[in-house]
């Protein structure tokens, strides 16, 4: 169907109505039909029909096309039956394409158009579109001509604002969004009261920029100056948040704006601020901390109503879009405690911008989360400050497509563009978001279009490489200005009343600026408050956990691990692990690897400790060996033993991941951080796959207690073991955490049994002391029938650093083998099979922490002289060899003989080769024992 189908359906039914004979059945049926309809639908007043019907023989006035019938209601009938599926095309293009012709470029540089939208497009007059108009069948748009209603249309989708909304697939969604900005054209009807709310807003935003850069000349603050609506918008959404009874928002953004955000939305003292400038204690900041632009701040907004809404702004480092997720995951565990299933409590506010919108991969990932049962938060609000350039890099350079927010477009969401020189836009804006985002509990994005003033930073010349822009932003008066002289030009505020609020701001900043002068100085520190109050960071405790449980107890939990609902029908080859678990529970079987994991959670949740843990595969496990989650192979429904242990055992949350790291990782940390009092565990598929997260781990994980002071509890999950699967599938990059261990930042720990995992776990959470625990986790030890510990060393036991030999003494060894994880296994075998009695093999079990006492300690009574061997699979640049040679290396060969026996140097960290697999590690076991 064309235009020139629709002619030829003109043609048509002029014909019928002149002599309805003259067209074919199937055409008089079909014009038939219309018309009753049309009759019954548009034609219609006081209950009778107004338009003329054919005669009772079927004559009627002739018509020419461009002519009129003489029967006006006729011809009314006649024009309608042509107009009207244009008319609804027209009037569709204006929702589908609207923001196209909308004036969103503050600085008038892009210039749109959408030819679309032109009424001669779809053969309407200028004459047609003063005729009188029953829009009734206009899919609820109203108005007495056609005129009127596009003049509507233009007002709604084609001024400050544009608005796509019609990819939405949800017809409910649309005619909600329709209906909340046709009906008012997309414009709020403000007081006077929030009128002069948003000048104060502006003002509080732009004399906050003009101050810090006439008094901190050349410093770094990456101003917010050419987007300062952004602080009306945010102080209109916290104030709609308050109304929806939101009680905490988490907010996420990186450092453009952000010391402004602190000042004038967290309400940060500028005193703080002015000596992040001054940097008055460096002593205190020696390898540590980070920079003002990148710190986290948290405080109570009360809105106009009087209600206290807690804002959490999250630390981010340069990463810029990787903070997402971890706000995300603070704001899920937020929601958790406060037990809002309904996830309307807590909110996430995520400020963009433009270039990393559009650009980094970890937008895709967070967007995807937002309807995942396992990560959603009731909706984010996100914001785009749209510089329209990234650094240096113009649109055109940087994106394939027409908008910054255009990968938005993947969610059932609308996406709002306006611009940011039009307060009140901004204003219409933020509050349709925020109902929105409380109707459907779904995300919504706003593109905030505005520019930046200065550079990408206070030091950097943007005229280089934008010119035309910068010329253009020279001659421009700030928002603030503009919108004084539009107040004032209406009659809302004086000159001199405007003049005031900036005075009075300005004075409250010199009196901020005297007292950083002044006053001593006080680090302005707010973390390990609340419920971390009782947890603490630093060097790890001397003092052994306590980790046992009462075997009897132990024994009942994994028994009730094997029990499934009557009825339901488990897959059959379940049938004999879940007999072997019964086994282990009643001490006929020692516990392997997946049973010492669910004692541990098992005895966790019963003693109140809620888990949550995610990954691509958790709820089966990537190796078959978990079966946390059992499905009915009948009905498809799923059972979850450890959800089913006591009536008042802790909450615990499973959930399959989408495939995902960065963004996933990132969710968890964030989940951490507000959960000290559990075990938030993230899995990987194989180890090495968290290289898809660097960032996370990089720039929060190991370094945030160092940065930001903020602890974390996380744990995760890497399988690692050299089994001939390849490079990617064989090393959980040892070698990295240890090169990042430092300051006791995080634990590095790789057990060799179950009872150790159960302990590790248990000690995880049950030890006051929080950090971050990288737990190398095993393959094929899953079901290697050594890999086993009897119940009582399980319930009776505790978890050791490093574990010695019991079979071979040191006093009597004339070879010590240390070594860490699976190659243990490969060691022992080989010592029984050759029946060697002099060699002994030492496991350490954590490699970091890992004081040099405490490998002392397990060297005492080894006779010096020995030749010790530190025995890995890893290649010699890899592994944990060069951290121990480092940090233990001149140690150790003070009085021993000291050497490696490892793979060679290697870019990659295996062969893909399963055969050439076995060869390198045959002779690797072989040199462990050579020359003896």
């Amino acid at each position: 169907m064309n235009s020139y189908s629709l002619d030829y359906i003109d043609d048509l039914y002029v014909q019928y109505v002149r002599d309805p004979s003259s067209v074919s059945d199937t055409w008089r049926q079909y014009f038939e039909q219309f018309l009753v309809v049309s009759n019954k639908s548009s034609f219609t007043k006081n209950g009778e029909v107004t338009a003329a019907s054919p005669a009772a023989d079927g004559a009627t006035a002739p018509l020419d096309r461009r002519g009129s019938s003489g029967n006006e209601a006729t011809d009314q009938a006649i024009w309608m039956s042509r107009i009207q599926d244009r008319v609804n095309q027209l009037v569709r293009e204006y929702r589908v394409r609207g923001h196209l012709a909308a004036k969103l470029d503050p600085l008038g540089i892009l210039k749109s158009d959408s030819p679309e939208l032109s009424p001669q497009l779809y053969g309407i007059s200028d004459q047609d579109l003063e005729r009188p108009l029953d829009s009734t069948a206009l899919e609820n748009v109203s108005g007495s001509t056609l005129h009127a209603i596009l003049t509507k249309l233009q007002n709604t989708y084609c001024r400050s604002i544009g608005a796509q909304f019609m990819h939405i697939d949800n017809r409910n969604i649309r005619d909600w969004l329709q209906k909340r900005m046709e009906t008012t054209e997309n414009r709020l009807e403000l007081s006077h009261q929030v009128q002069r709310r948003i000048y104060a807003r502006l003002a509080d935003a732009s004399i906050f920029e003009e101050f810090v850069r006439r008094k901190f000349v050349g410093a770094k603050t990456f101003s917010l100056e050419g987007a300062e609506s952004l602080i009306p918008m945010l102080d209109l959404a916290l104030e709609k948040a308050g109304q929806h009874q939101v009680k905490e928002v988490v907010m996420g953004m990186a450092h453009r704006g952000r010391l402004n955000v602190m000042a004038n939305i967290l309400k940060k003292r500028a005193m703080n601020i002015f000596w992040s400038f001054d940097d008055p204690d460096p002593e205190l900041s020696r390898g540590g901390g980070d920079v003002r632009y990148h710190l986290g701040y948290s405080s109570d907004w009360i809105t106009a109503t009087g209600d206290k809404i807690h804002i959490s702004l999250c630390f981010n480092p340069s990463h810029l879009e990787y903070v997402n997720t971890v706000a995300l995951g603070r704001c899920r565990c937020k929601q958790d405690y406060r037990k809002d299933t309904k996830r309307s409590e807590v909110m996430t506010i995520l400020i963009h911008g433009d270039a990393a919108f559009a650009g980094e991969g970890v937008v895709q990932e967070t967007l995807n989360l937002s309807e995942l049962e396992g990560y959603r938060t009731g909706g984010t609000l996100h914001i785009v400050i749209n510089n329209q350039v990234g650094f240096t890099t113009e649109p055109r350079q940087g994106r394939s497509t027409t908008y910054a927010t255009d990968i938005a477009k993947m969610l059932q969401i609308p996406i709002f563009h306006v611009n940011g020189e039009d307060p009140e836009a901004v204003a219409q804006v933020v509050s349709l978001a925020m109902d929105f985002r409380k109707e459907f509990h779904r995300d919504v994005v706003i593109d905030l279009y505005a520019y930046r003033r200065w550079g990408h930073n206070e030091g950097d010349e943007p005229r280089f490489t934008q010119p035309r822009m910068y010329a253009e932003i020279d001659r421009r008066a700030s928002v603030r200005e503009q919108y004084l002289n539009r107040l004032v030009e209406i009659g809302e505020i004086s000159v001199e009343e405007g003049e005031e609020i900036q005075k009075k701001r300005t004075e409250k900043l010199e009196s901020e600026f005297e007292a950083s002068k002044n006053e001593p100085f006080v680090p302005d520190t707010q973390t390990l408050a609340a419920n971390w109050s009782v947890y603490y960071g630093g060097l790890e405790p001397s003092e052994v956990t306590d980790t046992t449980v009462d075997q009897a107890k132990l024994s009942e939990l994994l028994d009730s691990l094997t029990r499934l609902p009557e009825g339901f029908a488990a897959n059959k080859k379940l049938k004999r692990p879940m007999a072997l678990r019964r086994e282990m529970a009643q001490g006929k079987k020692p516990l392997d690897w997946a049973s010492a994991e669910a004692a541990a959670f098992a005895t966790l949740l019963t003693e109140g400790y809620p888990i949550r843990m995610t990954g691509q595969d958790v709820q089966r496990g990537t190796f078959s060996h978990r079966h946390a989650v059992l499905h009915d192979t009948k009905n498809g429904e799923t059972y979850m033993p450890l959800a089913n242990l006591s009536p008042d055992q802790a909450s615990v949350e499973l959930y399959n991941s989408p495939l995902s790291e960065a963004g996933v990782l990132g969710f968890e940390y964030g989940y951490s951080l507000d959960r000290p009092d559990g075990l938030c565990a993230w899995e990987a598929q194989f180890g090495d796959f968290w290289n898809c997260a660097q960032v996370i781990v990089d720039q929060f994980i190991a370094s945030a207690e160092d940065k930001w002071n903020r602890l974390s509890g996380l744990v995760m999950l890497l399988p690692h073991g050299f089994e001939g699967q390849g490079p990617e599938h064989c090393s959980a990059r040892i070698e990295r955490f240890l090169a990042m261990s430092a300051e006791h930042n995080i634990q590095v720990v790789q057990p060799t049994t179950p009872a150790q995992l159960f302990h590790l776990l248990r000690r995880q959470v049950l030890r006051k002391w929080r950090k971050p625990l990288i737990l190398l986790s095993p393959k094929s030890l899953l079901r290697h029938p050594l890999v086993v510990s009897p119940i009582e060393e399980v319930a009776g036991g505790q978890f050791h650093k490093i574990l010695g030999d019991d079979q071979i003494p040191l006093a009597t060894c004339k070879r010590l083998l240390i070594c860490t994880g699976k190659i243990y296994y490969d060691l022992l075998e080989t010592r029984e099979a050759r029946e060697i009695k002099d060699v002994a093999i030492m496991r350490i079990e954590q490699l970091y922490p890992l004081q040099a006492e405490t490998l002392t300690a397990a060297l005492e009574g080894l006779p010096a002289g020995t030749d010790i061997r530190w025995v890995q699979d890893e290649p010699t640049n890899m592994g944990a060899w060069p951290y121990i040679k480092l940090n233990f290396g001149d140690m150790v060969a003070e009085k021993y003989k000291f050497s490696v026996v490892s793979r060679d140097e290697s870019a990659s960290p295996s062969t893909g080769s399963m055969a050439a697999h076995k060869i390198e590690q045959a002779e690797l076991i072989d040199a462990a024992f050579a020359d003896r």
